[in-house]
This record gives structure tokens, sequence and C-alpha cells, in this order.
């Protein structure tokens, strides 16, 4: 634990810190002096909680699990490791006669690791990890420049250098005792050796893949790491060609190498994106292994024992290339047979399904993979056929069947596939989402191998979004059940003794507003926008994407606009809708999303009969910091994705867990969140996922909507009209008359159903007393959905892992 137990002794070690880095005191810093110092402290303790926890689990010889993936949402990391480490109240004491400690919170930017709920999945996984005392490490990339910082310019996406690095650095500790080399392009010769095949490299590109560690606290005992990669030049300076004048050349024979580490999802609709991002993903995979094979070995021994003391785990298909990696070490550089490499690898490796979606499948060309990974794509050629032989074997030659399961087809490497032949358990991340991976989307592989398939929901960081977030809930919550929940989520359970509290409720009610007035004064200070407080504030924030349907809710927006400009004495509950998330940079048609939203804020803020009835805005560069003052304050969670689409879902649960009631599909995680809050607390509407597939079936025709029903026909001759100066037909298009689908994600065949939910929840929310009460059950109902519950259920389940 912490060895700083009072406020004088972190007073002292800050002090040391200005003192030995930038030559000042206490009195004297300024804030970013304060910031570094801060941090200096507090990797300090995390290092030593490090050792402490590393040396109780080599005493009890216990597994590690290794988690592979793209991206880590790791946010602000100060603020939380202050509050794991239980320092938070010590620092800010500490630092009263110099600083606000929140401040300093707000100095540092949001780590460039990671885009979306993926990564945030991941981050809150390392917490709940070390939160469980387990041990683990997790590997991913360490990006210069982060996916990249948002900017909306006339209602248009831009894109900017995320710059995350100064302020992010001083969290990082560089490991040169454990860098990497990793082989690129060139060809492969066999030779036979001691009665073995070795390979020879020839002509291939070495890259130096340099690590950082950030280590991540647990709220007790345990610790995480995470490793990052870094790509270096392994080229000597070439001072001739230097001396020649030619600098151009020598800087970018130097920065070749590193463009791998730049950027995060580099945009890839060209070739050069492509290779980029396959090269992203078996540098990660390459240098990861190597890793893990190092470290085995020098505390282990014998890598025969490697899936005793190693869990190694896929993060959706971006690390799928650790299966033919870790083949070929053991191969190549020990010695293994094939099928006794194979045998160590399948029971080494696990895999995360996280689509359901055809096209986010991953598949790369196979000439590209020949090319640039020459070697590994002779050992998937030759899983390719020995897994194919055996499915021709169990299954009677039926074809269908192979080509279903086959890793390469159609002169493509499919990753999914290739996790999946490779991995001892394969798992979806929500109840619908594992039925439907077991029941159509795999289904070839499970009747092969049902004994795989498995499912566990995901969980988030909850001690994240309640207890520091959301500081006066929190409060709340342990005047009225004590400080157990705090460990254990489960016990928020207790809550729901006191949903007939009056008091309860409207000390709740006053939480909700105070936190509402501290989020508008955020967006003003940061964007200028206005945000009256005294609105209902209705919350639409995630990835911007077709299938979750931003686009439905606008046109929601829209209709609200067509009928309040109709009826201008309507009664109307004033509203905001805030929507945020980024579109990923070659992604067009989720621009235009973003552009519409852009457009109805100018179109509501011109019109007086809209405006103070109605307010929509787009909060542009969202983020984990902009999030955790977002939650608390939301009082509509909007989690409206086509049914059958999203594989779970993460914000859905931060914002129950912060009382915010959820109108939703039947998609992901909300099935679950329905069953435990029942649906008279959560306003459920649409089609089911197997009545989206039937529609389909039955040949869904959106202009048969547009011809019927007047409101949707409104709304969409408002798009064919003028929106805040801007015409949108060529969305009218896409939803009526696109080829070779229109309307592909069925907006409008939802649109009746969501209405309704709306003007149930508009009903709600004009009695505060029910609303409170429903709010308290969400909140009460959470629980289930903390990272700490999907970690157990992952060590047992499938990493056989032991808590230290």
């Amino acid at each position: 634990m912490a060895h700083i137990k009072d406020t004088l002794t972190a007073q002292e070690k800050i002090n040391d810190k200005l003192k030995r880095y930038f030559n000042v005191t206490l009195g004297e810093a300024n804030k970013d002096q304060l910031y570094n110092a801060c941090v200096g402290v507090v990797r300090d303790e995390l290092l030593t909680k490090r050792q402490d926890f590393t040396q109780k689990r080599m005493k009890k010889r216990g597994k590690r699990v290794y988690y592979l993936c793209m991206e880590f949402l790791l946010g602000q990391s100060l603020k939380t490791s202050l509050f794991n480490l239980k320092l938070d109240k010590i620092f800010d004491e500490a630092l009263k006669p110099y600083v606000n400690i929140e401040d300093l919170y707000d100095i540092e930017p949001d780590a460039g690791l990671g885009n979306g709920g993926l990564g945030r999945l991941a981050a809150c996984f390392l917490d709940g990890l070390a939160a469980q005392n387990y041990p683990a490490m997790g590997y991913t990339i360490r990006y210069d420049y982060g996916l990249f910082k948002q900017r909306i310019v006339d209602g248009w996406q831009t894109e900017l250098p995320d710059n995350w690095l100064p302020g992010g650095e001083p969290w990082m500790i560089q490991r040169k005792d454990h860098s990497a080399t990793v082989r690129f392009n060139g060809r492969v010769e066999y030779h036979w050796a001691d009665g073995h095949m070795k390979p020879v490299y020839i002509d291939c590109d070495e890259i130096l893949a340099m690590p950082y560690e950030m280590i991540i606290s647990g709220y007790g005992d345990g610790a995480s790491t995470l490793r990052m990669w870094s790509a270096k030049t392994k080229r000597e300076f070439d001072i001739k060609t230097f001396g020649t004048g030619d600098y151009t050349r020598v800087m970018r024979l130097q920065s070749e190498a590193e463009l791998i580490s730049k950027v995060l999802y580099p945009a890839d609709h060209h070739l050069e994106g492509k290779t980029l991002r396959l090269k992203q993903e078996y540098f990660l995979v390459s240098a990861s292994i190597q890793n893990i094979i190092a470290d085995h070995l020098r505390r282990w021994g014998d890598l025969h024992t490697l899936p005793d003391m190693a869990a190694i785990h896929i993060n959706d298909t971006h690390p799928a290339l650790c299966i033919p990696e870790l083949m070929r070490i053991l191969m190549d550089e020990h010695d293994f047979g094939w099928d006794e490499a194979f045998d160590v690898v399948t029971r080494t490796v696990a895999y995360t399904n996280h689509t359901v979606m055809a096209e986010a499948l991953e598949e790369w060309d196979q000439n590209l993979v020949k090319t640039l990974l020459p070697r590994i794509y002779d050992i998937i050629l030759e899983l390719d056929n020995r897994h194919n032989a055996h499915l021709r074997s169990k299954f009677n030659g039926d074809e269908r069947k192979v080509q279903s399961c086959a890793i390469l087809y159609y002169n493509k490497v499919r990753m999914a596939n290739l996790s999946i032949v490779g991995s001892h358990h394969v798992n979806g991340v929500s109840a619908l989402h594992s039925d439907i991976l077991k029941d159509t989307l795999f289904n070839d592989f499970y009747q092969d191998t049902p004994e795989k398939f498995t499912n566990v929901t995901n969980g988030i960081a909850y001690r994240r979004w309640l207890c520091q977030s959301n500081p006066e809930l929190n409060d709340l919550i342990k005047e009225l059940i004590g400080e157990k929940f705090m460990s254990k989520a489960s016990e928020l359970s207790k809550l729901k003794k006191f949903t007939k509290d009056n008091t309860v409720l409207e000390r709740l009610a006053q939480i909700k507003y105070n936190n509402k007035v501290e989020f508008a004064n955020y967006v003003y200070k940061r964007t200028g926008i206005v945000i009256d407080p005294q609105t209902r504030f209705d919350v639409q924030a995630k990835r911007i994407h077709e299938y979750k349907r931003q686009l439905l809710n606008a046109l929601k927006v829209i209709a609200l606009m067509n009928e309040i400009r109709h009826n201008p004495n309507k009664e109307v509950t004033p509203q905001t809708f805030i929507f945020a998330g980024k579109a990923a940079s070659g992604y067009y048609v989720a621009k235009q999303l973003i552009q519409l939203v852009c457009a109805l804020s100018r179109e509501i803020e011109s019109d007086p009969l809209l405006k103070g009835k109605i307010n929509c805005i787009f909060l542009e560069n969202y983020a984990v910091s902009v999030s955790e003052k977002m939650m608390p304050a939301s009082e509509v969670s909007q989690q409206i994705s086509l049914a059958g689409k999203e594989a779970s879902g993460t914000g859905n649960m931060k914002f129950m867990l912060n009382g915010a009631l959820t109108i939703g599909t039947l998609d992901g995680a909300n099935v679950e969140m329905s069953q435990e809050v029942g649906m008279d607390n959560i306003f459920i509407f649409g089609m089911t996922a197997d009545q989206v597939e039937n529609l389909w079936k039955e040949g869904y025709n959106s202009t048969n909507l547009y011809n019927q029903n007047a409101i949707i026909r409104g709304v969409i001759d408002t798009l064919n009209g003028r929106i805040g100066g801007e015409n949108f037909s060529h969305i009218a298009q896409y939803l009526l008359t696109r080829s070779p689908i229109a309307d592909p994600y069925m907006c409008l065949a939802d649109f009746d159903s969501y209405m309704q939910a709306h003007e149930a929840m508009d009903a709600l929310y004009k009695n505060p007393t029910e609303w409170n009460k429903k709010s308290l059950i969400n909140i009460s109902k959470a629980g289930k959905f903390a990272a700490d519950r999907s970690i157990e259920e992952y060590a047992k389940n499938i990493w056989n892992l032991k808590k230290v």
C-alpha cells in the first residue's frame, strides 16, 4: 500500500521533486511544475506498489494474463491513481495552500492511446484486474499523436494531431532492457539443421520496438502494467550520405520506421494506409509475444509450461497475428514440432469478439500479408490447410462448412477465423451478442467446437464513473448504505429500499441538478456554448457510426421542431439534446451526420419559436475527461442501435450508474440492463434482432413508410429543404432511394416506436418523484455491470487465473 500516510509527508515528497527537477520549492512552483512533481511522487508510489505485488505473485508462482489490444482509452491518470492509492484527500490538503488540485487534474491531457468502447473496455479491465488482485500486463502501441483531436469547423469535422505526449510522458518508464526486433518484407529460405527446419530471413527490414510502461493501480493491493511499444529505426545513421548534403534521404530512412507508432487507426482507404495498419498489428503482437516468451523463460524456464503460467488474450481481431507469431517463435527459435507448438498456442490464447457486423470483421489481402510477413504467411497457410482437413474429416467433406471456417478464402486472410482456430475460448460481450455468434455468425465453428464458446458481458470501472466522477452521489450512497460498495459493486442493490423515501429522492434530484450546473459551466468555459441546466439533458455520446443511429436521434429532433412550428402553443418540456463522438477520418457518411446535428443547432438557435423549448448541441473532441463530467449530469441515455448490431456497449452502463434513464433497443447489454431493472424502469422500443432479420427477408422498403406516415414525410421534406442554411437532400436520399440499400440501419422502420418511447419518457419526466425513483432503481441495479464482475468471470471460466 501507499507509503505516504499524511499531508506533511506528501508535501515533503512533492517539494523534493520540485527542488530536484525544477530547482523551485512548493511556494515558488507554477502549475505545470506542480503537476509534474505530483506525477513523479505518484509514479514512485505505483512502482513500490507493483514491486510488492510482483513479489507476492512470484512466491505463489501465480499465473499472469497478458491482454493484447490496439488501444487502451485511459483518460487522465493523476486523479484516478490518487483515488486508487487512497491518497486523493491527502494530496488535496497538501496542495491546498498552493493550488486547487482540480487545476492540476485539468493540466493532464487524455492519453492518446485509444478511441472508443474497445479501448475504454481494455482500460477498465486493467483497473478491474488490479482491483481484484489478479496479475496482469496489457500491451499496446505508444501512439505519438493518438487518433486525432476533433475540431468542428463550419459544421464539418476536421482532424488535428493530438499532441498528448508532453503531458502524458511523465507517467512512462522507458524499458530499453525489454526492447525487441520486428521483421518486415524480404523473403524466407528454409534449411534443415540438427533435425529441424530453420528459416533464414533475407533482405528483410528490421524495426526496433522500444517499450514504455505505465502502472495502473487497483483500488486495493494490486497493480497492472501497461507496456506500450514505440517504433524506432535499427538503421545506423548514414553519416556518409548526410555528409553529401542529402539530408532528406537520411531523415526519410530514419522516419519510415517510426510511422508505425505515429497515429492510431490511420485511414486505410488506400494501399499505403492498409499496409501501415497491418504493420501496426504485427509490430504490436511480435514485440509483445517476444516479451512474453522472454519473461516466461526468465522466470520459469520451460516453454512447455507456458499455458500454466500465462494467459494471452486477444481483444478483438487486431492482435490475431499473435497466433502465428507464437507458433513461429516456438518452432523456429525453440525447436518445437508443429503439433507440439499448436497445442501450447491453443491452450494459451483466448479471443474476445467485439462485432457481429460482417463488414467490421477484419480481412487482409493475402498478397499483402505474403509480401509484408512472408514467414507468418507460410504459417497461416499451414494452419488453414490443417484446419480445413480436420473439418472435411469431421463433416464428411461438407465444403460449405469448410469455406465458412477457412482462414484463407477468396484471396483474403480472415482474422476472426484465425483467432477462433488458435484459441481455447471465444467469447462475446453480452448475452445477445454471444448467442448471435453461436447461432449465426460462427455457427459452423460452434458445431465443430461448442465448448470454445462462452459469454462474458462487459463491465465498467465503476469506481471511476461513480466514486470519482460523481462525488456528491458517492457521498449520498455512503451515507445510506456505508462504504462496502466501493470494493463490492453488488452492495449498490441495498439502495432499492430507499426508492419510497421522498427525502432521499429529493436529494438525488438536487445532486443531479448540481451536476447539470457544473457541466453547463464546463461546456461554456470549454466551448462558449450555453446550456440551460433547467432543461432536460438528453445525451447520445459515442463513436459516430451508422449502426449506432445518431441519425435516428436527429430525425426525432427534426420531428419535434416540426411539431412545435405547427403548434407553437403546445406545452413542451424544455430539453437539450447533446451529441458527442468522433467519426473515423475517412468515414464520410458519419461526418455528414455531425454536419446535420450542427445545422440543427443553428436552426434552433435562429428560430424564436424553438429557442428555449429545445436545444441541440454537438460537443467536439469527446474524450474520457469530458465523459467524466457529462455522465453525472445526464438524465436521458440514448442507446438506440439497430437490434443485432451492437455487441454490448459500455456507455449505457455508465449512464445507468449515474442515474440516467435509458431509451434503447433490445440490443447488446441493453437486454441485460432491462432484465436487471425491469421493463418499467427503462424505455425499450423498436424491433428485436429476429424481427430485423425477418423484415430484411420479407423485403424492407423505407419508401412505403414515407408514403404512409405523415410525420416521417414531414421530416424527410425538412431534410430536402434547408436546415441551418444547408440542404440535406443527400440524407433524404440515403433514407429512401440509396442504391443498393436505402435506410440500411432501418431508422424509419423504428421511428414510430422511438417517438412513442420519447413521449412516454417525456410524460414520466413531468412526475419528478417517479422519475427519481426509477433513477435510483437504475443506480441500485448497476452493480452487475462492474468490470470487477467481468474480470471474475474471465479469470474463472477462461483464463484459469488465481488472485494473489
